[in-house]
């Protein structure tokens, strides 16, 4: 990941709506879910939710697929993978024990 897409990612991220959106998405790997059932669960309208996965699909945060008549909306989680890597590449100077806590602290979820 190179720092223009890493920014446009943190970018996205930064909005509550979209942060949101984006966790729950997260929690539904990797079947998805379908744009109705999104706006219901964060209580928005079609056109709001709309306009904020505009942004994180732009940013390849989220990715939709059609299946029948709905529309499945699913994390990037690659794109999520390369941008803590991208975070993490230089963290604490090379010496990998002292992220051994963040580590910890993943593999417990």
């Amino acid at each position: 990941m190179i720092e223009d897409q890493a920014l446009a990612a943190l970018s996205a991220l930064a909005n509550p709506t979209r942060l949101a959106t984006f966790r729950l998405l997260v929690r539904h790997e990797p079947e998805g879910l379908s744009t109705g059932d999104l706006v219901e669960a964060l209580h928005l309208t079609q056109s709001t939710l709309s306009t904020h996965l505009a942004v994180l699909a732009k940013a390849g945060l989220v990715t939709a697929e059609k299946r029948g008549r709905q529309q499945i909306q699913r994390a990037g989680i690659d794109t999520l993978r390369r941008l803590m890597t991208f975070l993490a590449k230089d963290c604490c100077q090379g010496r990998a024990e002292l992220c051994e806590p963040l580590l910890a602290e993943l593999s417990c979820c």
